[in-house]
């Protein structure tokens, strides 16, 4: 039996990062979204669930990273939507696996250390480090206010289509 952490592992424009995998709800091939006109650049758009406007946040964006640079390798793009109190998506250019981890493979980051301080550990798998990731660090509590806001007018939307 394999014992550890489970941590699903993602790329974000060619970094290899990880996330808890109890804070993963479900992992989903990149839909069409819709981008509000004005929203940051760190807001890929919502996502309709069933629904509900759920808020995709672009990874790469908020760390400050490029984009792959073939319409092909924008294929494999995913939201990896998370388990919360409010709905979130991250969108990530690739879901790679789920692995497990050692605890004695995990050396904790100090916060703000690197990545818009969302990074809470580096992880060594084989032979590379990868970048472990905190949801809670995500987005500030300013931000958080903000996207609630956006959401909140999203989901207006949505409900004024509503049969």
């Amino acid at each position: 039996m394999t014992t550890g952490t489970a941590y699903l592992l993602v790329d974000v424009a060619g970094t290899d990062c990880v996330l808890p995998r109890g804070a993963v709800r479900e992992v989903l091939p990149l839909p069409r979204l819709w981008r509000p006109p004005g929203a940051p650049t760190t807001l890929a758009g919502f996502l309709n669930l069933a629904g509900a406007a759920v808020p995709v946040l672009d990874l790469a964006a908020l760390f400050g990273l490029g984009r792959p640079a073939t319409a092909r390798q924008a294929l494999y793009r995913h939201l990896v939507l998370l388990h919360g109190e409010s709905l979130l998506a991250l969108m990530v250019d690739r879901v790679a696996d789920v692995v497990r981890v050692e605890p004695e493979r995990v050396r904790p980051v100090a916060d703000g250390a690197t990545l818009n301080g969302c990074v809470a550990a580096e992880i060594r798998l084989g032979d590379r480090l990868v970048h472990g990731l905190s949801v809670d660090r995500i987005l500030l509590a300013e931000e958080r206010d903000r996207l609630a806001a956006q959401t909140r007018e999203a989901q207006a939307r949505l409900a004024e289509w509503a049969a």
